[in-house]
């Protein structure tokens, strides 16, 4: 079933006319943009990631894509997806469709030349929409509607969908917090209440727990995930929403490493393994919740002591997250937050070479003599240079 066009975008969205794009149509003129971009280019949101689909077998696709001079790759032929890449650009372009067998985490699927059917087995009614390359919209499940009113919808009956992949159950959070202004029906959150999370990979649950925290104000998805359940089946080490609904309202940066650190009511590190973060992410979230935090009445001595050892991100997120903590006086916070952003983070300026030459023996002795030095240039406010830190090492040894 190929149904007539539901809308046409006027004015025409201006990434149908990317050469890139406009190339990869040329060699494949049934195909149509898919998913997310239809979605944002609707909303008047921002289009990044361009996916296409098209009735062509995918080694019909890659001999089109070859006979224009595009060059395919076959990113994942066993589901039908051929990336073009032209002019500095990747398109992945997917075969239509349809699933024939599900296990709560992976679709086995056939090819379909029915747009129908491959739009039936998306998950929400505003991703199931396609475009031409004319800017005409198809809305087999009535998505624009629901993306006009605010309201999220599961394609088809929303256990059903749930039980072909639990990760949706996240993915509707996620959706949620970016485009639903209306609460979920009774069918949509029965079905919510009874989603099961324990058999889905780590990664994947941090990937969308991070896209939801990524939100402009995540506030009323969480609070739904919670009222729910699967916010503490999700984060079972603790979680303090009202802290997090503070730093949001403070008007901290939208990091989802810092949001998670202020909703965090627990144990950082165990989450952190249980989620499999990786190492970056997971030194950066113990960096931004361990003790002490800045205060708005440090001095400058102190801000750089601090900044001796941390980056200026983790120190400022720090601040963020105290205030969150404590309340106080924003203007306070504020002023000391310009305070460290306008700091140079200082430097220690001597290394094993310095001691060498100022004759310790190599080996601990150098470490145990530069920590000393260091401890007395932190003291000092890390306001002392290369040659009067050298001149305490040389007085620490002759002492």
């Amino acid at each position: 079933m190929n149904a007539a066009p539901a809308l046409v975008l006027d004015p025409r969205p201006a990434f149908l006319d990317d050469p890139a794009l406009a190339a990869v149509l040329a060699a494949l003129p049934e195909a149509r943009i898919v998913g997310g971009a239809v979605r944002d280019a609707i909303a008047g949101a921002v289009v990044t990631d361009i996916d296409l689909a098209t009735p062509r077998r995918p080694e019909a696709v890659i001999a089109a894509l070859g006979a224009a001079g595009i060059k395919p790759v076959p990113t994942g032929l066993a589901h039908g997806t051929v990336t073009a890449v032209t002019g500095g650009k990747s398109f992945e372009i997917t075969t239509l469709r349809h699933d024939v067998e599900t296990d709560g985490r992976h679709a086995r699927v056939v090819f379909t030349d029915d747009w129908q059917e491959d739009a039936a087995r998306r998950d929400f009614t505003i991703n199931a929409l396609s475009m031409d390359r004319a800017g005409a919209v198809y809305d087999a499940f009535g998505g624009i509607a629901d993306l006009r009113a605010g309201r999220l919808r599961f394609v088809g009956d929303p256990a059903a969908r749930l039980a072909e992949d639990w990760l949706r159950a996240l993915r509707y959070f996620r959706f949620y917090a970016r485009y639903a202004r209306l609460p979920p029906d009774a069918a949509t959150e029965a079905a919510l209440r009874g989603a099961r999370l324990d058999g889905l990979s780590a990664e994947r649950v941090w990937s969308e727990l991070k896209r939801i925290l990524a939100a402009a104000d995540p506030r009323a998805a969480l609070a739904l995930m919670e009222r729910f359940g699967l916010l503490a089946r999700a984060l079972p080490e603790g979680r303090d929403p009202a802290r997090l609904a503070r730093l949001i309202e403070a008007g901290a940066p939208p990091d989802p490493l810092l949001r998670l650190a202020a909703l965090l009511d627990g144990d950082a590190a165990g989450l952190a393994t249980r989620l499999r973060f990786a190492h970056a992410e997971r030194a950066h979230l113990l960096a931004l919740r361990a003790p002490p935090p800045p205060r708005p009445d440090d001095d400058d001595d102190t801000l750089r002591r601090r900044l001796a050892d941390q980056p200026h991100a983790v120190l400022l997120g720090r601040a963020w997250l105290a205030e969150a903590a404590v309340g106080g006086d924003p203007a306070g916070w504020a002023r000391m937050r310009a305070r460290v952003a306008a700091l140079p983070r200082p430097v220690f300026p001597l290394a094993g070479r310095d001691a060498l030459a100022a004759g310790y023996a190599p080996g601990p002795q150098v470490g145990q003599a530069l920590a000393a030095v260091r401890a007395w240039w932190l003291e000092g406010g890390c306001r002392a240079d290369a040659a009067t830190c050298r001149a305490e090492l040389a007085r620490s040894r002759s002492g």
